[in-house]
């Protein structure tokens, strides 16, 4: 019987799903009206097949576009509209830098150099990519925070890998560093308003409704030290209990590094032009808002600024033999690498979360939650967290903040409470997403890695999703009323 199931593991998968996706629609338990029934079965069917593995990711993410048409969903112009949303073009711009980056080996001296500084134990080294990859992504968009750690990451693995101690767990280092830069950034993005889209959503919503805002310096003194706890914990969870990976200090590993840096050399002509590239794209990062506001001739965007890196890299010559004058730091032949299947997966996930929206689901959700809310402000915020956390593990997350902020605040409105007692665990949920890789742009950046299976990230995610609801609830309960203002 288990070499039945075995071989026909992809059938179940594809039977399975479906047969869920049908229970959805013809019982229909939520009482939903026909469209938003339907828009629901169809997600169903999605996430079980991803979360199954019936078929490759990608394939999965191109249903809508069959689906949501032939059902009057929604037409094929209009899906399609999914698969070319901006944030699509922010990975591929971040997947030609780094590239590029890749291309010329300057992944292998960032990392050789990281490795030289934080020593070849594997914990360490863990240690010191989270707190670095949390600290940047307080003041900078988290998946430009990921895109710039992602190939240095993934060189300080090959290097390590080429040279462990005997017991030493490669796998689980490489899938511990992988997951611990997406979720690093996703939980230092919630520190500072800035830090993650859904923050400024929900600050923009309250401007809109109370007509003033929150004090940046107030939303610090309470995000800063879960963001924080968030982060130690992470690597506890990771490297102490979930995947231990045994990898001592290795004084052959430490002479091989330095051995490698020396053989390197200087730095070379194409290096140094790789270099400026990534360094004027995250700068241009960091500053775009003072950019956009200093002058209106031309606004910049996370998306804009890395395609105008990736462009770039295809239009600066090499330098490299005077043989090859017309040689690019970047040819399109250097693209068969790139992970182009991740692109149709975020375009899938997008087209899901829209339908979901346009069917009033949220809004559905919403009142759900209101017909549980009791005098028991320990339990509704709990609720309103649980909800939020795991909501946008299939959905974008701003896009929620968007639509919940004003369900969440009538709801407060009407109980009596702060507002804001709701309403900030609300968004910071919709950041700590860990489960699903279309969850947040981090987590679908590092799944393309190729050292994570989807069964790992949900099993992870699980247990930091756990961990981020009693945490974000404990804060919101004791140390919001001490520190924010009563809207």
């Amino acid at each position: 019987m288990q070499e039945f199931f075995k071989k026909y593991k992809k059938e179940a998968a594809l039977l399975t799903g479906l047969l869920l996706c049908l229970f959805v629609f013809f019982v229909n338990p939520l009482g939903l009206a026909f469209k938003a029934k339907l828009v629901l079965s169809i997600a169903v069917l999605m996430i079980s097949w991803w979360v199954l593995d019936a078929m490759p990711l990608a394939v999965v993410a191109l249903l809508p576009l069959v689906l949501y048409p032939l059902l009057n969903i929604n037409t094929i112009k209009e899906t399609s509209k999914a698969y070319s949303d901006s944030i699509i073009y922010l990975f591929m711009g971040g997947f030609f830098i780094g590239m590029a980056i890749e291309k010329w080996n300057l992944h292998k001296r960032i990392a050789l150099s990281i490795i030289k500084l934080t020593g070849t134990n594997g914990n360490n080294i863990i240690l010191g990519f989270i707190l670095s990859t949390g600290f940047l992504s307080m003041w900078l968009s988290n998946t430009a925070t990921t895109m710039m750690m992602y190939p240095i990451a993934a060189s300080v693995i090959t290097v390590i890998g080429n040279h462990t101690n005997p017991g030493a767990n490669i796998k689980n280092f490489s899938l511990t560093l992988m997951l611990s830069l997406a979720y690093a950034s996703n939980f230092g993005g919630i520190a500072t308003i800035i830090g993650t889209p859904p923050n400024v959503a929900y600050v923009r919503h309250l401007n809109e409704e109370f007509k003033h805002g929150i004090d940046f310096a107030n939303w610090m003194l309470l995000c800063m030290p879960l963001a924080i706890i968030l982060l130690l914990a992470l690597y506890l969870i990771m490297v102490k209990w979930l995947y231990p990976n045994h990898l001592a200090h290795s004084v052959d590993g430490k002479n091989f590094i330095n051995a490698e840096l020396k053989e390197m050399g200087r730095l070379s002509r194409q290096e140094k032009r790789v270099l400026i590239v990534f360094c004027s794209t995250a700068f241009l990062w960091i500053t775009k808002d003072i950019i956009n506001t200093s002058q209106k001739i031309i606004q910049l965007d996370d998306s804009i600024i890395a395609l105008m890196g990736a462009i770039s890299l295809f239009m600066i010559p090499s330098g490299r033999t005077k043989e090859d004058p017309d040689e690019r730091l970047l040819e399109w032949s250097d693209t068969k690498k790139m992970a182009w299947g991740i692109l149709l997966l975020f375009g899938g996930g997008i087209a899901m979360a829209k339908s979901l929206e346009d069917a009033k689901l949220i809004q559905d959700l919403g009142q759900y939650i209101a017909g549980f809310a009791t005098n028991n402000l320990l339990l509704l915020i709990f609720l309103v967290t649980l909800v939020s956390v795991f909501l946008s593990e299939v959905m974008s997350n701003i896009a929620q903040v968007i639509v919940m902020a004003p369900v969440i605040t009538a709801l407060a409105v009407a109980m009596h409470i702060n507002p804001l007692l709701l309403g900030i665990p609300m968004t910071l949920g919709a950041s700590c997403a860990s489960m699903m890789p279309m969850g947040t742009p981090p987590n679908a950046i590092v799944f393309a890695s190729g050292h994570i299976k989807l069964n790992q990230m949900i099993k992870t995610g699980l247990v930091l999703n756990i961990v981020c609801i009693i945490l974000i609830t404990l804060f919101s309960w004791l140390l919001l009323p001490l520190i924010m203002p009563a809207f």
